[in-house]
């Protein structure tokens, strides 16, 4: 039904609009009074749950930040099966993003462009969403994804950064220093060890008893991977997310013209499956095995899962396929992994 649906209706939509569409109906699912029952229906129906960062998951698959960028929507994509919500990114300054349009599909390729640029409303006015999803008892395990604010130069990112953490690290389950975005400028250089270092410090600091984990691109050669995996345990982070979007347009089945027509941006989706595995198994084999190491990056079915997990993710992420597959993605994840894993 809902491939029906995305072929005549969503995929002629704005990709944004449907975006949109799309978080007003999962937001609304507890105020419909219709929730829980569907969380009966999509949650595992076996043990799946995996003890990390000193945390339950009721599973190891959560849907990956990007998607509910302010914490609108949390009990919502939990009641839709996700073990935990990464919500952001969120910046200390409240930003519109960059210039719509901003978001493309590759439906070829069940892929994704984005430059949506950090487009959110400030660390500070999603605190209290934080807040509120804590008075739940039943409810989704809930990150908090920060990154640096569109104007603030990079040379004080690091003060930015940790303005953002004091106010959401208290709050969330766990924080994400996100360095890997390519939609802001100077962004990604601050994966360069001598700026790495001094920002994970900081913000460890800052972040007090919350694990901390940092996300990195799939863009970085082997070799930064390796020091940078190196660096998560001198300094004594929690772990590691690997990986957010990438430049490459690589391997691509649809049309160049309409590559080139969305422009600059970060690709997301099935493409990235095989480079995301690769960095994947290279932390795994640098890192102690006690770090938490979240996979994400070309996640589509229960299959690819498994397959993370076999390869020593800690826990698996999606995105991107959430928009090809429909509302009862988690579902169809929940119950490959029922089989799969048991």
């Amino acid at each position: 039904m809902y491939g029906f649906i995305f072929r005549t209706v969503l995929s002629k939509m704005d990709p944004e609009k449907a975006h949109h569409l799309a978080h007003v109906v999962i937001k609304g699912l507890p105020t419909l009074g219709i929730g829980s029952i569907v969380h009966r229906f999509t949650r595992p129906r076996t043990d799946l749950s995996v003890q990390t960062l000193g945390l339950r998951f009721e599973t190891p698959f959560g849907v990956a930040a990007g998607f509910d960028k302010e914490g609108t929507a949390i009990r919502g994509l939990g009641q839709l099966g996700f073990g935990h919500i990464e919500v952001g990114t969120l910046t200390a300054h409240a930003q519109p993003g960059n210039e719509k349009p901003r978001l493309f599909r590759l439906i070829p390729d069940e892929a994704v462009i984005n430059r949506m640029g950090f487009n959110n409303g400030g660390a500070a006015a999603a605190r209290p969403r934080f807040v509120k999803a804590r008075e739940y008892a039943s409810r989704p395990i809930v990150g908090a994804n920060i990154g640096k604010s569109r104007v603030v130069d990079v040379d004080a990112a690091t003060a930015d950064y940790v303005t953002s953490a004091g106010l959401l690290a208290p709050v969330s389950d766990y924080l994400v220093v996100n360095v890997s975005s390519p939609n802001t400028p100077g962004l990604r250089g601050l994966q360069e060890l001598a700026q790495l270092k001094p920002l994970l410090e900081a913000v460890k600091a800052t972040s007090g008893s919350t694990p901390l984990l940092v996300k990195i691109a799939p863009d970085l050669v082997d070799a930064e991977i390796e020091e940078i995996a190196k660096l998560v345990s001198e300094v004594g982070l929690d772990g590691i997310i690997a990986t957010n979007t990438t430049i490459s347009r690589e391997g691509l089945r649809t049309a160049a013209s309409v590559v080139e027509a969305a422009g600059a941006g970060g690709l997301s989706g099935a493409p990235l499956k095989q480079r995301s595995l690769d960095v994947l198994k290279l932390i795994r084999s640098i890192v102690p095995a006690e770090l938490c190491v979240i996979s994400v990056g070309g996640v589509s079915t229960a299959d690819d899962v498994a397959e993370r997990l076999a390869a020593g993710a800690t826990l698996v992420q999606g995105y991107t396929a959430f928009l090809y597959r429909g509302p009862f993605w988690a579902r169809s994840i929940n119950r490959g992994l029922d089989r799969l894993l048991n």
